[in-house]
């Protein structure tokens, strides 16, 4: 067993850690592709337990309230889509959640109030391609700070910017250019990582809805470097709710 602190900088909503953030850090034990299922809001600041089962699945803990699961998984997408950096550069300047609105402005990946360094501050807008369904597309820089001990990009930080931009789009309707403010919270995320970045390597994330059924909503997202090499894949499930739930102000 083996304990984790969330700090309080990579927050998703105010009181709760960011979704991507946290199956990164538990699928960190979990050897190749890795799904991990959120089953409550993980607590900041706070010692976590990180326990093997005997099934050969990983659960988080605070206490005896499990907070998330994780296991293996194979994490293949039946497509990726791409774009350049200059592409994604524009994408942000056309993406659906203005800072004025933003429904969690600290968010460690989305929040716009996060300074430069502090956040990953990534703003995905569309591309303006309706193929199969919307994509989606940011930039990305890595900070220094960002880097594990070997000098690349820790794999958490990886998952965390796969993260938002699946919950952009899947506000974004799979048939048509149009998007709805529904407040969702990460229920479910699987993530392949290829290859890490170094610090200041310039990254593009792409992302685009996959379904949805009932209160859940599907999207699938991929990292690459500028020249194009695959640094990760991820698919996520995001469950809409009240906005009191989103912020994490019922009992």
């Amino acid at each position: 067993m083996a304990e984790i602190i969330i700090d309080k900088r990579y927050c998703g909503p105010p009181n709760s850690g960011n979704g991507g953030y946290v199956c990164g850090r538990l699928a960190r034990h979990i050897p190749g592709g890795a799904e991990v299922t959120l089953r409550a809001p993980p607590p900041l600041d706070t010692p976590l337990a990180t326990v093997a089962t005997d099934d050969g699945t990983w659960e988080l803990r605070d206490g005896a309230k499990i907070v998330a699961t994780g296991r293996a998984a194979n994490v293949e997408l039946a497509r990726v889509e791409t774009a350049n950096f200059e592409e994604a550069r524009a994408a942000e300047l056309l993406t659906p959640v203005k800072p004025h609105e933003h429904p969690l402005p600290t968010c460690f990946v989305c929040g716009p109030a996060r300074a430069k360094g502090d956040g990953l501050r990534i703003f995905a807008g569309s591309l303006g391609r309706q193929a199969h369904a919307p994509v989606l597309a940011a930039s990305w820089t890595p900070d220094p700070n960002l880097a594990a001990d070997d000098g690349l990009i820790a794999p958490e930080f990886l998952w965390s910017a796969l993260d938002c931009p699946t919950g952009f789009a899947c506000n974004c309707s799979p048939q048509s250019d149009t998007y709805d403010k529904t407040p969702l919270l990460l229920g479910r995320m699987s993530a392949r990582i290829e290859a890490r970045p170094r610090p200041g390597e310039r990254c593009i994330i792409t992302a685009w809805p996959t379904g949805r059924d009932g209160r859940k909503r599907t999207a699938e997202a991929a990292a690459h470097d500028e020249a194009g090499r695959l640094l990760a894949v991820a698919r996520t499930t995001w469950i809409a709710v009240e906005r009191e739930v989103q912020l994490g102000q019922t009992s």
